[in-house]
């Protein structure tokens, strides 16, 4: 079965048991101040699982694309991906447990969907602590669907729980599905820690909300949240050891093949992060996030510049970027339309960031030639230090590799142990910040994040007054402390015109506008004016949100219920995000502030 019958099972299955087909979000959240990028399929719909209604009812499907950076460096291993496409399907407040668990079960044994054999299949289901017992009803389900005592293991919460994503909010026990891929035949007990048994899909029963004092209460709409990685599962489905092994890769595999030389790229760590790497960047790319030094931007410029380097390591010394983008482009445009819409400009800004890199690389070329010629000629043992060599990678982009191999040159050895030292306390910084970034959670849906949502809107369309209808919004992140709003613009903003989108918004804060929310068909809300960020990002039916006279906009909320709520808005600074992108951060000071 290909990645494209299954995206198309999927779905079918689903929309034939009362499910709305959703449109995936974009990469970038527009409402998740939490997170760098999406990378999970209910992060679009956090306020839905909150309470709130959504335009397509209350059971969803979709597959959504997502991006996950924590392991970036793992990439190049046959398992590690940046980018993935997820299946998920919803329940928001309408079925639970049996539902999910018995179609669950028939999509993956049914004869006309995926047809795997009982005998190659496995779950779990939650152990029970003191926060939350057995998952009985979970267990007794799948012993009457026909699998056996055995192969359900009862794990426990860090295994079999979801949530809450910060240190509050929806919560609840999950039941995971393993099927077999090693050799003969499966073993009678299920061993979770066998990794031959894979996980394929995991089913989360977000039934509990946990408290500020820690106690676990039964949440008031009990939602049911799905996942199932496509790639993963097309990958066992046709009986590969990879997903680097299936069509998803194959024309990649192809062109890279032909730019490097490499007779099985897929085969070779190097091969494998050209293609993986160029894939999560062209996608990243059509949902508007360009190469820069801060947060997405920056994540976006550090995958192409590792994939930069493993090309160079091979020989490489021609731009190649654009070309993979184009096989990207070409292979997914009819799933995700976003792609051939902006794929001039995706094309273009990876050309620029390609030169743009080899002249960083020469300055990286000079900088380690000062550094080993500053070494005095009677020192017999030469080494360069772990920090040095660090230095070079993060400031220039030198593998440790390539500073071993250019040493070994010159007679140089590299403090190999120090530079791995140096490399784990950045690994853990970087990761402990995206800890920060995703402590407060899912549920920080307060007064204050909801008045400064309110405030970007304002913004927004103070922004396209003063500097012009080219304005648009290219990201946005709100935390409990300020707002951050990206928008499309060429210059630095001079200080008059901040201080008039300034005084503009705080005119409006003043006129104590009513906020009001309508649904209607897209097709609608764009004939009435309201701004959307692209056609393709929306269903058939969305929110519209309006500002008084001042603004309307297609959004997902939380907002304020008048502007008089909000404060008085001040912009803190504006800066560049990436090219033909600029950034501002506010805050809005009560009353009680001053």
């Amino acid at each position: 079965m290909t990645a494209k019958e299954l995206r198309r099972k999927y779905i079918a299955f689903f929309q034939a048991r009362g499910h709305a087909e959703i449109r995936s979000a974009p990469l970038v959240p527009e409402n998740d101040p939490t997170v760098l990028f999406t990378t999970a399929g209910m992060h679009p719909l956090v306020p839905f699982l909150l309470g709130e209604k959504h335009p397509a009812g209350r059971r969803l499907v979709d597959v959504q694309k997502c991006v996950r950076t924590g392991d970036i460096d793992e990439v190049g291993d046959p398992v590690h991906l940046t980018f993935f496409e997820m299946l998920g399907n919803w329940s928001l407040g309408d079925y639970f447990k049996r539902e999910a668990i018995t179609w669950s079960f028939e999509f993956l044994t049914g004869a006309e969907w995926l047809n795997l054999p009982l005998s190659r299949l496995a779950v779990s289901v939650f152990a029970g602590d003191e926060d939350a017992p057995f998952d009985q009803e979970a267990f007794d389900l799948w012993r009457g669907l026909g699998v056996a005592e055995a192969r359900i293991a009862r794990l426990p919460k860090k295994d079999n729980w979801w949530g809450p994503a910060g240190q509050t909010g929806p919560c609840g026990p999950d039941t995971e599905m393993f099927c077999w891929t090693g050799e003969g035949e499966a073993p009678a007990v299920f061993d979770a820690s066998d990794k031959r048994w894979v996980e394929i899909w995991n089913d989360v029963f977000m039934q509990y909300n946990k408290q500020a004092d820690g106690r676990f209460v039964p949440l008031a709409q009990r939602n049911v949240d799905t996942g199932m990685g496509v790639e993963r599962v097309t990958a066992i489905l046709q009986g590969k050891r990879s997903c680097y092994e299936t069509e998803l890769f194959a024309g990649l595999f192809a062109a890279i093949r032909e730019i490097t030389g490499l007779a099985e790229p897929q085969s070779e760590r190097s091969g494998r992060i050209l293609a993986e790497h160029l894939r999560a960047v062209t996608f990243l790319m059509a949902d508007g996030v360009r190469p820069g030094n801060v947060d997405q931007a920056y994540v976006l410029r550090r995958l192409i510049r590792r994939a930069i380097r493993e090309a160079r390591k091979l020989g490489v010394t021609e731009p190649f970027t654009a070309r993979l983008a184009r096989v990207v482009i070409d292979e997914y445009q009819d799933v995700y339309p976003e792609l051939g819409q902006h794929r001039d400009g995706i094309l273009q800004d990876l050309e620029a960031e390609e030169r743009q890199f080899a002249s960083t690389l020469e300055r990286g070329i000079r900088e380690f030639g000062k550094l080993v010629d500053s070494f005095p000629a009677h020192v017999e043992r030469k080494v360069i230090s772990g920090r040095k060599a660090f230095y070079l990678y993060e400031t220039f982009g030198f593998p440790i590799e390539l500073t071993v191999e250019m040493a070994a040159e010159r007679g140089f050895t590299v403090d190999e142990a120090g530079f791995a030292e140096a490399f784990a306390k950045h690994q853990e910084a970087s990761r402990a910040g995206a800890e920060q970034k995703f402590k407060g959670g899912l549920a920080d849906q307060s007064e204050t994040t909801a008045a400064l949502h309110t405030a970007t809107h304002l913004l927004h369309q103070a922004l396209r007054r003063v500097l012009g209808e080219h304005v648009k919004q290219a990201g946005s992140n709100i935390t409990a402390d300020r707002l951050r709003f990206d928008f499309t613009h060429a210059d630095r903003m001079t200080p008059e015109q901040l201080a008039e989108v300034e005084r503009i918004v705080n005119e409006q804060i003043g006129r104590d506008l009513p906020i009001d929310c309508r649904e209607m068909a897209y097709n609608e809300a764009a004939e009435s004016g309201a701004i959307g960020l692209f056609a393709d990002r929306y269903g058939e039916r969305v929110k519209i949100y309006s500002i008084g006279d001042f603004s309307k906009e297609i959004c997902g909320g939380p907002h304020a219920s008048r502007t008089g709520l909000l404060g008085r808005f001040k912009i803190q600074k504006e800066e560049s995000s990436s090219r033909g992108v600029r950034r501002i951060k506010a805050i809005l000071i009560s009353g009680s502030q001053g």
